[in-house]
Order: structure tokens, then sequence, then C-alpha cells
């Protein structure tokens, strides 16, 4: 199973130097789909009627992305996209990410972690936003490099890398931290859409995905968007009443006199029961010693 969750992440880093990460990102709600079929088919894990819908809007709204989404623009060298990352607008992205994750990290992850979800998931998307970023300067520069045009000799390249492995592992330790702290129904959806919210908004500022677009394709992408989002949650949180109800149904509640007992967790209440026990056997035989 891992050998396949590498071939997926390889292929993921492959799209986005070929494709806009305004296309790429929101297309990894399919992954979820596929594995709510597989874990239907191969699990025996039954899939709701409500996660049905949800896997048809995600579908839905990725066809309508794909569809609107904006043509990649050529890339000459990892100078090129230097340039991009080091303008006005993106370096304050930057910065208030920078900002933010500080805050979040020092001042509210002590404090309001392990009560408040979005204190890890916003740290984690926020990170996210930037690996994404950098992780598709390196695609595009091995992609140049292996037409012929070596990148690799340029520092800006290796900057990108040291980027990608400080955003990674910030994000990985967080989401891990997230996970072990809160459900996984609540932190899947969140984590999709605060990260694939941010990471559409850096590309759109650092490569300018929209430039060039009429403003109906642009609003196409932003409703196909929300619908892929709404059905990601859909299919979140139908999983997650049908693993509530399908516990319930397996476990039954526990008697009062054992819930007493395993409550008490000394052997006097034990003893006190069985003396009660015991009377009312008493009592029983005697009524029908008198009928």
């Amino acid at each position: 199973m891992q050998c396949f969750v590498i071939v997926g992440e390889v292929a993921n880093f492959v799209a986005y130097a070929f494709a806009p990460a305004v296309l790429v990102t929101p297309l990894g709600a399919l992954s979820i789909i596929v594995s709510a079929v597989l874990a239907h088919f191969i699990l025996k894990e039954r899939l709701h009627k409500l996660g049905i819908l949800g896997c048809v809007m995600c579908i839905a709204g990725s066809v309508v992305i794909v569809i609107h989404a904006p043509q990649e623009h050529l890339i000459t060298s990892v100078q090129e996209i230097w340039s991009l990352a080091t303008q006005t607008a993106f370096l304050l992205y930057v910065a208030s990410v920078i900002v933010l994750v500080f805050v979040l990290v020092f001042h509210f992850a002590p404090r309001y972690g392990n009560t408040n979800v979005l204190v890890f998931t916003g740290i984690c998307s926020l990170m996210g936003s930037l690996s994404v970023m950098s992780v598709k300067a390196i695609g595009t520069s091995l992609k140049l490099t292996f037409e012929g045009n070596n990148q690799l000799v340029y520092p800006e390249t290796w900057f990108f890398m040291l980027v990608v492995v400080t955003c990674v592992v910030t994000q990985m330790n967080y989401l891990n931290k997230a996970l072990d702290t809160f459900n996984t129904a609540i932190v899947s959806p969140i984590y999709y859409v605060m990260f694939t919210t941010l990471t559409i908004l850096a590309s759109v500022i650092m490569f300018k995905d929209w430039d060039g677009q009429s403003g109906g394709s642009i609003v196409s992408e932003i409703c196909g968007f929300i619908v892929v989002l709404s059905g990601t949650i859909l299919l979140h949180v139908t999983k997650d009443s049908d693993r509530s109800s399908s516990f319930r149904g397996n476990y039954a509640p526990l008697s009062p006199s054992l819930s007493a007992r395993l409550y008490s967790g000394n052997g006097e209440l034990l003893k006190h029961g069985d003396e009660d026990a015991s009377t009312s056997e008493e009592i029983c035989l005697k009524r029908q010693e008198l009928y």
C-alpha cells in the first residue's frame, strides 16, 4: 500500500510541473472518491446515499474546473520563477503567512490547540500553500533539466528545495497533531477546504493564473470549486455518521447493575450486588411456595 501512496505523490508532483495549481489542487478531491468507492467494494463499507451524492458533486465540480481552467504559462528557467516569487504582491503574502504561522504556533497552539481544530489545520494549510508553490518551482526546474536546460546549477532551485523540506516537515507535524487530537471526519474536510483555498490564492498571486481569463471563466471555476468542497464535506460527514451508527448497533449498552459495578471499581459494591441478587432469588422462591 505504501508503494501506491508513493506513486500517487510522485504523480501529483509531476502534475504541478505541467498544469497550474488552480487546476491540480481542487482535483485532489478525486482521491477521496476513489477511496470511498474502493472501501465500498473491497472493505465492504457501506456508502450512504448522501455519500454517493457527495461523490457526484465532486465529479461535477471537477469537470467544471477542468473545462474553465487557465492555460499553463510557458516558463523557460527557474530564474523566471524566482522573479515571480519575489514580486511585491507575493512577498506580502509570504510575510502574512509567516506572521500568522508564528502567532498560531507560539500563542494559539499552547492555549487552544487541543480544543479548536482550526489552530493545527490553519498551520498546516498556510505552510502547505507555500510548499505547493515551491513544489511547482522544483517540478518545472526538473522538467527543464530533463529537456536539456540544466536548472540545478542555479541556487534558486536549491532554495526552493529547502523551502519544500521546511514546509512539509512543519505541515506533517501539525497535521499529525490535529489527527491525534480530533476526529478524522472533522479534520479532513476542514484541512482540505483551507489548504485548497490558500493554495489557489497563492497560485493566483504568484503565477497570475487568472490573467487573461474572462470573468465568466473565473466565476465558473469558483463555482466548480465550491461544488467540489461541498461534495467533499458531505462525503466525510456521511462516512462518519455511518461509522457511528454501526458502532451503536454492534455494541449494546451496559445493564445498570454492571455499569454500577464498573463505575465503583471496588469489591464492596460487587458484594452488595451479589447480596441483592441472592435476596431477589429468595423472594421469588417464597412467592412460588405461597402459590
